[in-house]
């Protein structure tokens, strides 16, 4: 466990930490033949320890799941930041919910989360099945109540949230190829990033240049079309960031677009270095996260091949992760996904090979 997700109760034994951590609910079949949903979330740290594991057998995931729509994470978030109103009567909240349908009827761990002075205060907690908790016959009276540093607390929980700059979630395509712009654009808005494809910006608006916040070019796309194109968004006064298309390949190419998309400080990211030399990856991260590391390349026909390199928990601090020569023979590129970030590195660079976080 990270070192300072711990807490020494003789130090501060008014107060507990509090942290996040990633937690996984495996999926698969039952014996029944029944299907298990497999769900990734995070956990709440008290003291270091995760609190599901004070709740004895029992089968939960957090409101923090990674499956979650944005929107509605940010409002999770936003409700235990006490920023909303609370979803139950008496002040409660859903700390673990059921991991199949969230529903409230299948039984769910709440708490009363309140602020007392800078504090924030959870306590009575109890399994809850409708609208009002009977603490007598469902409190879980060993548990609580936990007072945390306000400042931690919120500090913590505010890492999740979007940047508090309005977001210009929309990017301008610019290349040769017809096809592989329209399965690029068509990738990018189902993960709900705007995408428009143009030759040139001659008659695109200024006001219309100002919504983008990102534009990517095509290999194919000269100098001179480049320079036309950053001039033209420099007079309508768009800051822009600019995506030079490392391969016809659509998850590579999403994975850059969300990458110079993302605007958050860089002090709230997770993960901030991807590097690959020497046969081996070299990832940098700033908290306990789950990171998933996938090399791709076009093979000799110009189809795409992908290979899962890693996909596991990774500490505070720089790690090596040994590359499989067959994934990445050639020209091939790798990209390092956690929850909420992404980077993308060459395998092979003329130069620099780092891709650190803006």
């Amino acid at each position: 466990m990270p070192a300072e997700h711990e807490h020494d109760p003789t130090l501060d034994p008014a107060h507990a930490s509090f942290a996040l951590a990633p937690a996984t609910r495996t999926g698969g079949v039952l014996t029944t033949g029944a299907y298990q949903v497999h769900r990734d979330f995070l956990d709440f740290l008290v003291d270091g320890r995760p609190l599901l594991h004070q709740l004895s057998d029992l089968d939960a995931v957090s409101p923090l799941a990674s499956d979650v729509p944005p929107a509605i994470f940010t409002d999770q978030v936003r409700g235990l930041l006490l920023d909303a109103e609370a979803p139950l009567p008496g002040g409660r909240y859903v700390i673990y919910g059921c991991p199949e349908c969230e529903s409230l009827a299948c039984g769910a761990v709440t708490a009363v989360i309140e602020r007392d002075g800078d504090d924030v205060v959870w306590r009575d907690f109890a399994w809850q099945t409708d609208e009002s908790a009977d603490l007598d016959l469902n409190g879980y009276h060993g548990i609580g109540p936990f007072r945390f540093h306000g400042d931690q607390y919120r500090a913590e929980l505010e890492r999740l949230l979007p940047s508090a700059a309005p977001a210009r979630r929309r990017v301008l395509l610019i290349g040769a190829r017809v096809a592989v712009l329209a399965r690029l654009a068509a990738a990018l808005r189902t993960i709900g990033i705007g995408a428009d494809t143009a030759e040139d910006t001659a008659a695109v608006p200024p006001e219309e240049l100002r919504a983008y916040g990102a534009v990517a070019f095509g290999r194919g796309v000269g100098e001179e079309r480049r320079t036309a194109v950053k001039e033209a968004f420099a007079r309508a006064g768009a800051d822009v960031a600019y995506v030079d298309g490392l391969a016809p390949i659509v998850p590579l190419l999403v994975a850059q677009i969300e990458h110079a998309l993302d605007r958050s400080p860089l002090e709230r990211r997770r993960l901030v270095r991807l590097a690959a030399a020497g046969g081996e990856a070299t990832v940098e991260v700033t908290s306990t996260c789950r990171v998933q590391l996938v090399a791709y390349r076009l093979d000799r026909l110009r189809r795409t091949r992908a290979h899962e390199l890693f996909d596991g928990l990774l500490e505070p601090g720089r790690h090596r992760i040994p590359l499989d020569a067959r994934a990445v023979k050639g020209r091939s590129f790798l990209v390092a996904r956690t929850m909420g970030g992404v980077l993308v590195a060459p395998t092979m660079a003329p130069a620099s090979r780092e891709s650190p976080s803006r």
